[in-house]
């Protein structure tokens, strides 16, 4: 059976799928073997350094088993980790939309983590069936959820709807993962266009209006030599940016 990435029109495709979610399982004690996992791909991994990613795996909570939605996946950097993390009974959803989904590499990357299943749809489409997910994983992302933009084809989101669509996804006792690029207060969705930051203290008050509890907050990646007032692609600061964890849990 072809089990290739396919793209998706709309959330009621994802939900016989997502129902299919396995049991949870003992949580893995080594993230390190997993970041040095020889199948990822070498872009993904000259990432590593500034990531931190087995402290993240850690702080995140991930368990063998877990069926998890990587949300707006990008290239795929934290799918392949957490594939590795839930093992062959856990599940990947790879959520992203297809004007930044390359068939080729997704299609090599399914072919090395086949717990993996990329979910195409555009952004206003991206949703999850109710109690299919154990955790939802927002690296890097959750402030493209105040923003716009024809070129990319990224419409403007209902932020409130979004989050009651993660609320009702997560599983009781489940958990959303935020890590983003820190921002001063100040006008959101100002601040998202000119610098795609986003202050975490609105992170927090979106989710707890949403229903979630932040249940952690790790402090790994806050960089305090970095004063908020360059773009995130700024090569100056590029890769090197202050950056929030939180984690919420669905009581």
């Amino acid at each position: 059976m072809n089990r290739l990435p396919r793209i998706l029109p709309c959330a009621a495709l994802f939900a016989a799928a997502l129902l299919a979610a396995p049991p949870l399982a003992a949580k893995p004690a080594d993230y390190a073997t997993v970041v040095a996992d020889t199948a990822r791909g070498e872009k993904n991994r000259t990432l590593d350094a500034g990531r931190m990613p087995a402290e993240m795996l850690d702080f995140a909570g991930i368990k063998r088993g877990d069926v998890v939605a990587d949300y707006q996946a990008g290239g795929g950097y934290y799918t392949e980790l957490i594939s590795r993390v839930v093992g062959p009974k856990g599940r990947v959803y790879a959520m992203t939309q297809p004007n930044f989904y390359e068939k080729d590499y997704w299609g090599k990357l399914v072919a090395s983590h086949p717990n993996v299943y990329p979910l195409v749809s555009p952004g206003t489409g991206l949703t999850l069936a109710p109690g299919s997910v154990d955790v939802i994983f927002a690296h890097l992302v959750y402030h493209d959820l105040y923003w716009v933009s024809e070129k990319y084809q990224h419409p403007q989101m209902d932020v409130p709807q979004v989050l009651k669509g993660w609320f009702a996804a997560v599983k009781p006792g489940g958990h959303v993962i935020v890590i983003d690029h820190a921002a001063l207060p100040g006008d959101v969705r100002e601040t998202v266009e000119k610098f795609h930051r986003i202050d975490p203290e609105r992170v927090k008050a979106d989710m707890a209006a949403a229903g979630f509890v932040l249940d952690g907050e790790s402090e790994l990646l806050r960089r305090s030599e970095d004063a908020h007032d360059k773009n995130v692609f700024d090569p100056a600061i590029r890769g090197k940016t202050d950056r929030f964890a939180l984690k919420f849990k669905r009581p």
